[in-house]
């Protein structure tokens, strides 16, 4: 295709605004890869000029940051040329405007410059991190964040493994029957508040766990106890029968729940932040009774009116009912995030800080999954998300054999740091990761 512009000139040296007198043909303006008239232009570092869509094929082809004619490696991330864009398309508007219909039509062009435009998205974020990195080299006020939150991390890491362990451990893994009167106030405490009403007539009492087990549910009407509540005296002997079916005391909150089941609990730390669904449906099926009957009870709880049953519906808990079902398939289906929030925000008074951690985490991670279900949207990528979810599944499968397999010979220092990095330290990540993908969708937006 040819096509010639004359431009007349006064004289041999033209002033600004003067007219030229001369013949312009396509060829002058041909990109080096197609041979055809430049769209697009863009000019690398090299001084060659590439139709953008031509550059792009290239470097999908290739994967390489050069130059297609002389190899020269480009800086950066090449722009479109604007000058030499507008000069083509004044000159040959014909021309261009048939180049565009064919392009337009060409999908195998359109994913070439999809993933081109993506790959310039993450150069350009890289080396704006990269920039504020140099200007200042202590890395802003989120690095300073992060550091801060690293030493109370781990402050709360000495904490923990000095002073929980020794408060609350202790009773999970001591007999019954060798408990102190303190001891039995501290199980007697957890049982709930309306719980502490009754803690001086224990001690009074000087009930220690071998005369805790040979108390009979008339005798706690009884001095010195004199618990007059119906529904108190039935949620202790309830909770009584348990201690004695154990021998120890049941795990009541996280801490102790981590010293019962230290493999369990940091594989489902992990599972539910990666796979809370799958992490739910494991519960349901392998550990039914002693964890998700609690979960379930707490995060979709019955609407009761009296309370002798909101005493006791943490003590025995009921298979759920159907109205429970309905309100927790919704949620696992759209929000599962949110009943780990749920089920946090129950234990605010037993774990003040590390459940607000729980709770900021489940929603950074809610708004993770919206903008992975976006992207498959906008991406037209919904046909694959059964592949995906199988592939996920089977991870998750391998991921999980794998730790019943070989957490045992892991020492239990690293199992610590792990588990309270995945506690304390994934928020401050997923805060990370939330603000890059909103720069993200910014950038595409715009």
């Amino acid at each position: 295709m040819e096509e010639d512009v004359k431009l007349e000139s006064a004289n041999d040296n033209p002033k600004p605004g003067a007219k030229l007198d001369r013949n312009i043909s396509v060829s002058e303006f041909s990109c080096n890869c197609c041979y055809d008239i430049l769209v697009n232009p863009t000019t690398l570092n090299c001084g060659h000029s590439f139709c953008r869509h031509c550059l792009a094929l290239w470097w999908v082809s290739s994967k390489k940051t050069e130059c297609p004619e002389c190899r020269n490696k480009w800086e950066g991330f090449p722009k479109v040329n604007i000058l030499l864009r507008d000069v083509i398309e004044k000159l040959f508007p014909d021309a261009i405007k048939e180049k565009y219909e064919d392009l337009e039509q060409n999908s195998e062009i359109t994913r070439a410059l999809q993933a081109f435009n993506k790959f310039g998205d993450e150069q350009n974020q890289t080396s704006s991190r990269s920039g504020r990195a140099n200007v200042n080299r202590g890395g802003g006020f989120f690095s300073g964040v992060l550091t801060a939150l690293t030493g109370v991390a781990v402050v709360l890491l000495v904490y923990h493994w000095s002073s929980r362990e020794s408060e609350h451990d202790l009773l999970v893994h001591k007999p019954v029957s060798k408990w102190t009167p303190e001891e039995v106030v501290l199980w007697l405490e957890q049982l709930g508040p309306w719980a502490s009403h009754y803690k001086e007539r224990f001690l009074s009492g000087r009930v220690n766990g071998r005369l805790l087990l040979s108390l009979a549910e008339e005798e706690f009407s009884k001095e010195p106890y004199s618990i007059e509540s119906n529904s108190h005296r039935k949620a202790i002997i309830m909770e009584l029968e348990r201690v004695k079916t154990l021998g120890v005391k049941p795990p009541q909150n996280l801490w102790e729940y981590k010293a019962v089941n230290p493999g369990k609990s940091l594989f489902l730390l992990y599972a539910l932040k990666s796979s809370p669904r799958l992490s739910m449906l494991y519960m349901y099926l392998f550990d039914y009774t002693d964890t998700f009957l609690p979960f379930i009870h707490t995060t979709c709880p019955l609407k009761e009116e009296n309370e002798e049953d909101i005493i006791t519906k943490f003590i025995d808990l009921q298979d759920p009912t159907w109205t429970q079902w309905r309100e927790f398939l919704v949620k696992y289906l759209f929000l599962p995030y949110q009943l780990l929030a749920e089920f946090a925000w129950d234990w605010l008074e037993v774990h003040y800080w590390t459940s607000r951690f729980i709770i900021v985490n489940a929603m950074l991670l809610s708004v993770l999954e919206l903008f992975s279900f976006w992207r498959l949207w906008s991406t037209s990528q919904l046909r694959s998300f059964p592949r995906l979810m199988w592939g996920h599944f089977w991870k998750m499968s391998t991921q999980g054999l794998f730790v019943a397999i070989f957490w045992p010979l892991v020492p239990q220092f690293v199992c610590n740091c792990l588990f309270y990095w995945a506690l304390y330290f994934n928020p401050i990540i997923n805060i990370d990761l939330v603000v890059k993908k909103i720069r993200r969708l910014e950038t595409q937006v715009m």
